[in-house]
């Protein structure tokens, strides 16, 4: 270990035995992933824990749940049945080991490849999870946020304004949710984050659900929606039911574990709701970056995947349209770049880096440090592509006459202007994202 690993490692073992796990600390390795907090695994005496903390105390300022309460529901939630690691330490200021706590690692791993090879039986565990959470007593769970849909709704749109209010999918969203409230529910202990990613799976089945920091009250057909994103299907387009299943199956699963009766309409608002909250929250990421709460490569990476979001909204929304909208062929792509000639352009410069890193340095790495490599080389190839000709993913004056309803889905032109628009930037951003290629093939034949 270098020297911060071993200063790291001496008190996380002085932190140990203070809460009576005596030992000496080793295998000390971050682990990969987390778009908000940092994982480390490591070896105490004979057993294997995780530490999960803040990477800052200013990122965690703008939080609703302190990383005490987080540990207080795991423990809520344990006590009920849910499958979660236990949690043994919390850290305190004179630990020097940031904000966090410890937990018992669990079996398995949170690997989405593994869990995605599963199939149903894993998705009627968690369900069954899920169905535990939501039985949970919120008078027990300590002070959770609560979210209802309109003031979540009116939260969207101030942080839409924040970010610039100039995304015209974003917008349209937007509009939909204002146009399509629920009717208000009874509160339950909601995850927030109960999706593929976020659980330890083991020979298929699962044995704990992880990362509760978006813990609220709220209504369950949130948390039943949200891992059923595109996103978080990890290309299993084809089984909306977290990637695992079909959407009949899976709410079938949480209504026979005991959760409520699954209700279509409350479903696909949360569904688009939460679509819209993960694209503004990308763009937050950025925001995250500039002002020096998280300065890691990934924060602004993640930034760029505001366009998957964009693309998954026009998807969910486009049935809402008329047929003549949803069959007019798109307007012309933007002119592509004439092929280079003579001296090597910026482009081909990145190019030239990235694949240097791919050859002469990736061999060389593993764990964490691979995986940042990986991240490294997805930023230079959104410069490359930027530079060879990016479509401008912003227009404030067309999303706010979406949000003021002066222009719909009905609006000649608007959907099929859109759909370019969510092509050209995501395939500037992430051109590898699952969706993208089926968008394009039903889009495009128009």
């Amino acid at each position: 270990m270098d020297r911060d690993s071993t200063a790291m490692a001496a008190a996380l073992g002085r932190a140990m035995a203070r809460a009576g796990h005596a030992g000496p600390v080793h295998a000390l390795e971050r682990l990969s992933g987390g778009a908000n907090m940092e994982s480390w695994a490591f070896v105490c005496g004979e057993a294997r824990y995780v530490l999960r903390r803040a990477p800052s105390a200013q990122w965690l300022a703008g939080r609703a749940l302190t990383m005490a309460d987080e540990a207080r529901l795991i423990r809520l939630a344990r006590a009920g049945g849910v499958p979660v690691p236990e949690v043994v330490l919390e850290l305190e200021p004179d630990d020097a080991l940031g904000i966090g706590f410890v937990m018992v690692c669990l079996d398995g791993t949170a690997d989405p490849e593994a869990a995605l090879s599963s199939g149903p039986a894993l998705a009627h565990d968690i369900a069954a999870a899920m169905a535990r959470i939501h039985a949970l007593d919120p008078a027990l769970a300590g002070p959770l946020p609560l979210l209802d849909a309109p003031a979540g709704l009116a939260r969207l749109d101030a942080q839409f304004l924040a970010a610039g209010g100039d995304r015209p999918i974003i917008a349209l969203g937007l509009a939909w949710l204002a146009a399509h409230l629920p009717p208000p529910v009874p509160p339950v202990v909601v995850h927030g984050d109960l999706r593929i990613g976020n659980v330890m799976v083991d020979s298929g089945r699962l044995t704990g659900v992880l990362d509760w920091e978006l813990a609220h009250l709220g209504d369950g057909h949130e948390d039943l929606a949200y891992g059923c994103m595109t996103v978080w299907r990890f290309g299993r387009l084809d089984r909306q039911g977290l990637g695992l299943t079909d959407l009949d199956d899976w709410a079938r699963a949480y209504q026979a574990a005991g959760g409520e009766a699954f209700d279509p309409a409350r479903f696909r608002f949360w569904l688009i709701y939460r679509t819209v909250w993960w694209a503004l929250g990308c763009l937050d990421m950025g925001k995250a970056w500039r002002s020096g709460a998280d300065r890691s490569l990934e924060r602004v990476v993640v930034a760029r995947r505001t366009a998957e979001q964009e693309l998954d909204l026009l998807l969910l929304l486009e049935s809402d349209a008329p047929e003549l909208e949803r069959t007019r062929a798109l307007p012309l792509a933007m002119a592509g770049a004439d092929e280079p000639a003579g001296e090597p352009g910026a482009g081909e410069i990145l190019t030239a880096v990235s694949e240097w890193l791919a050859s002469a340095i990736k061999p060389r790495l593993d764990g964490r440090d691979r995986w940042e490599l990986a991240v490294a080389q997805n930023a230079l190839g959104i410069v490359r592509r930027e530079l060879a000709g990016r479509a401008a993913p912003v227009d404030r004056d067309l999303a706010q006459a979406i949000r003021r309803g002066e222009v719909d889905l009905a609006t000649p032109g608007l959907l099929a202007d859109l759909r370019r628009r969510a092509l050209a930037t995501l395939a500037a951003d992430m051109p590898k994202y699952p969706a993208l290629a089926r968008a394009r093939a039903n889009w495009e034949q128009c």
